[in-house]
């Protein structure tokens, strides 16, 4: 990778890198926007093979963060962290990590305020906010909105009914059938929401916990992990890993619609191009899972949780504005919520 022929190509903004001898500590902050506000991102907490894949993920990851608040119309830009999690981690080293990883953090003066992501917790964010105030998600008992799982999955939901209404002219999800791949946090309260409004579920997840819970809860079908795609229903919901659209998947779906979770579904640009062929309606994923961003970003300014399921809720709009545009220019879904996000950064 050329880190600057890269940057070029995401239009970015600011990288910031910290290594810390005491704590261990290798950590990348990405900064891509500033243009509406202060960058909101997430900390990643992984093993990676090498410093590059490390600070392409952060790249990556913080543009799609820009993309999500400026679809969402929030006054933040977009930014992302990644913490490169060494081998045979301690408790006490994380603890030195993630003090460490909080004065990196303000140490950049508020252009990055970081939250949950991707190997962290509260507890992580309970100790970076001991080192700054730049911070969300931390425990609730403190002032914090807590987990934000459960807005994500409301602004999946209401993105799927936007993908009823405009697929099939339906004003519910009665009877609807619903495969979702991954059922950890947000997958779960999506089958919630969906399960609360009539609809049928076949899950997939590789925890065996996971399946067992929306089983018991909801009476979900469960299929093998690999056997998802090839699920006969009306809507795929991918909830866990990235890259899910690709060469091999594409053409094993058996659905109309694809609405879910999970962040950068698509491998390749090229693949929604492959969905579009397929006559699959796509609900660009960084449009349909802003709900946390716009439950932190509240929280940023002053909760109120009427005020966070109302915007929430306008994922809706969102959604249908990206269908409408893309069926009257005939482009694949992707490229309309590309389009119309650069077109308010970079006019």
């Amino acid at each position: 990778m050329d880190l600057f022929n890269y940057s070029d190509e995401l239009k970015f903004g600011d990288l910031h890198l910290k290594t810390d001898l005491d704590s261990g500590l290798h950590a990348i902050v990405a900064v891509h926007n500033l243009k509406f506000g202060p960058s909101i991102g997430g900390c990643r907490f992984i093993e990676y093979p090498d410093t590059a894949a490390a600070i392409r993920d952060a790249m990556r990851l913080g543009r799609g963060m820009t993309y999500k608040a400026a679809i969402s119309g929030l006054s933040h830009g977009g930014g992302k962290a990644v913490i490169v999690r060494p081998k045979n981690l301690t408790d006490k080293q994380r603890v030195k990590i993630f003090s460490a990883f909080g004065k990196f953090v303000e140490s950049l003066g508020g252009d990055y305020i970081t939250c949950e992501d991707s190997g962290t917790s509260v507890p992580d964010m309970n100790v970076v906010k001991q080192h700054t105030n730049h911070v969300l998600g931390y425990d609730p008992s403190s002032g914090s909105s807590g987990d934000p799982s459960p807005l994500t999955a409301l602004g999946v939901r209401r993105g799927i009914e936007a993908a009823a209404k405009f697929r099939w002219q339906r004003n519910d999800l009665d009877g609807l059938h619903v495969a979702i791949q991954g059922v950890g946090h947000v997958g779960y309260y999506l089958a919630k929401e969906l399960h609360d409004l009539g609809a049928t579920l076949t899950i997939a997840d590789m925890n065996n916990e996971n399946v067992e819970r929306c089983v018991k809860d909801f009476g979900a079908k469960v299929v093998a992990p690999a056997a998802i795609y090839g699920v006969k229903c009306d809507v795929f919901a991918p909830c866990a890993l990235g890259s899910v659209l690709n060469d091999s998947t594409i053409p094993r779906l058996a659905c109309e619609v694809v609405a879910g979770a999970s962040n950068n579904q698509l491998a390749e640009a090229r693949h929604g191009v492959l969905l579009k062929d397929r006559n699959i309606l796509y609900a660009p994923d960084y449009a349909l899972n802003a709900g946390g961003l716009i439950n932190v970003a509240q929280e940023y300014a002053g909760y109120d949780e009427t005020k966070v399921r109302e915007k929430v809720g306008l994922i809706y709009n969102t959604m249908m504005r990206i269908f409408e545009r893309g069926m009257s220019e005939n482009l694949p879904m992707d490229v309309v919520a590309d389009r119309i996000v650069e077109e308010r950064l970079y006019a």
